[in-house]
């Protein structure tokens, strides 16, 4: 799959956190019973490859990419976990080009109209407007529509349960990235019924056409 494709799979990419490897394939499944396959777990802590390898090996109905991707060798430990996809919260020539080499499917972090450029001259037309709530939000986006129509985003960074739908209301928003559907708490106390109705409410939200 391309980054569009997997984008499409459903309308929240959810921002995951993980501190312990036990944690990672009961979170997974949970998600995946709720309706979530696509998985972001994020290069910030020190069990997260680990967490990824256990979801690949465990959770075959989940598509588990790395987050959190700052530096070029990133890509390289993500494609050895067995990472589907990465994600940054920025952009630079360095990512950019290790993207390629590793042909690994990214979705790139932008914020202004350069990051955007940027990404273009690369040849992404899916990216990440991070962080969404605080770089504009709703009508920063809108702004984006103009210049940058063949763009597909995926806003994250301050949207939560209620703001989801008026972001997916937007024609260049393709999903959402949060971090409600795995609550540390929750998480903490291996409350995974609970993540398992967050993920079934999440993904009861439609892109709208």
């Amino acid at each position: 799959m391309n980054t569009r494709e997997i984008l499409s799979l459903g309308p929240v990419l959810p921002v995951i956190v993980l501190d312990k490897v036990a944690d990672a394939v009961p979170l997974a499944r949970a998600l995946v019973a709720g309706g979530v396959r696509v998985l972001e777990v994020t290069l910030r802590t020190p069990a997260a490859l680990d967490c990824v390898r256990a979801i690949r090996a465990e959770v075959p109905d989940a598509v588990v990419g790395v987050g959190t991707m700052t530096r070029a060798e990133d890509f390289s430990a993500a494609v050895e976990a067995g990472a589907t996809f990465g994600v940054s919260p920025g952009v630079s020539p360095a990512l950019l080009a290790a993207a390629r080499y590793h042909d690994l499917p990214f979705l790139p972090g932008v914020m202004t109209p350069a990051d955007i450029i940027a990404a273009l001259e690369a040849g992404y037309t899916s990216l990440k407007f991070f962080p969404a709530k605080q770089a504009g939000g709703i009508e920063m986006l809108k702004a984006f529509g103009g210049p940058f129509a063949q763009i597909a985003f995926c806003p994250t960074g301050g949207i939560d349960a209620a703001s989801a739908p008026d972001y997916l209301a937007l024609p260049n928003v393709a999903c959402v990235g949060g971090s409600w559907l795995a609550p540390a708490r929750l998480v903490a106390n291996g409350d995974w019924a609970a993540i398992e109705q967050l993920a079934r409410a999440a993904s009861a939200l439609r892109k709208q056409a």
